[in-house]
């Protein structure tokens, strides 16, 4: 039978891996996270905003699709899975996902108004 100590040593050095194990885990995942692909989708590394994306998808049938694709802030509708792949529309505005407001927006002041019946004996 092994001894007390040996016992103590060997579940600690199980604990000691399996700590060091967990934190390495993790640093990998933070770093997979969120230096190669960020919050947005967009790389930090790459250092500059993405010029090409999928905006939607939609099924027509079991087959085709349309697809709304944006370049720069135009968008592009095709149509994918048929006999041909077919562009429906192009030179479609996109719109910025941060647009300032239309209008200013002006919150109007006005005195309090006494409650229905406080004060009232």
């Amino acid at each position: 039978m092994p001894s007390s100590e040996n016992t103590e040593s060997l579940v600690l050095a199980l604990v000691a891996f399996l700590f060091a194990f967990a934190l390495v885990s993790l640093l990998a995942w933070v770093f997979k996270s969120f230096v190669l692909t960020g919050r947005s989708g967009a790389s930090y590394l790459k250092g500059r905003d993405r010029r090409l994306g999928v905006v939607e998808t939609a099924s027509v049938d079991a087959q085709r699709k349309l697809i709304l694709i944006r370049r720069d802030n135009v968008e592009h509708l095709i149509m994918t899975g048929g006999p041909v792949d077919v562009l429906i529309e192009t030179g479609i505005e996109g719109h910025n996902q941060f647009e300032q407001p239309v209008g200013d927006v002006m919150i109007a002041r006005s005195d309090p108004r006494p409650t229905p019946g406080v004060g009232k004996t």
